[in-house]
């Protein structure tokens, strides 16, 4: 069985990272989307909130685990048994910060990362984007998926 990992902190959860995901299941038998309690980015939502909100989104979905997560992207890999992290990007700068990860990621436990460039459109989209956004009484609604 092939398994992916997609990771972020997903708050909130964009069509970008809709975009991802759609994407990554034609590749995998079952991509697990991990949620990053990363506290250190202060999330609007609480790692739980933003799990619900994902695994609701993905209800009829059986290909899809949604997990909250704290530490390595690499432990979770591991401890989920993906042979794959998926990372999504946008920019050269994604990219950049993107390869040096993966590189470690690999030299500590052998797993891949791949990389799925943003479909056109999309690359200007982020969580951190839409929730500036939000905060300043803006309707988000284009860049979040139907849910």
């Amino acid at each position: 069985m092939r398994k992916g990992l997609f990771v972020g902190t997903f708050d909130p959860f964009t069509i970008g990272h809709e975009s991802v995901v759609s994407r990554a299941l034609g590749l995998f038998d079952l991509l697990v989307i991990g949620v990053g309690k990363n506290s250190a980015k202060k999330p609007v939502q609480s790692a739980e909130e933003r799990v619900l909100a994902i695994e609701r989104l993905y209800a009829n979905e059986p290909r899809i685990d949604v997990v909250a997560y704290d530490g390595l992207t690499v432990d979770l890999a591991q401890e989920c048994g993906a042979q794959y992290i998926v990372k999504g990007v946008r920019s050269v700068k994604d990219f950049e910060y993107e390869r040096s990860q993966a590189d470690i990621n690999r030299r500590l436990t052998g797993i891949e990362t791949i990389l799925l460039f943003a479909e056109p459109g999309l690359d200007s989209i982020s969580s951190t984007l839409v929730r500036e956004l939000q905060s300043m009484g803006r309707d988000v609604s284009e860049f979040l998926p139907l849910s």
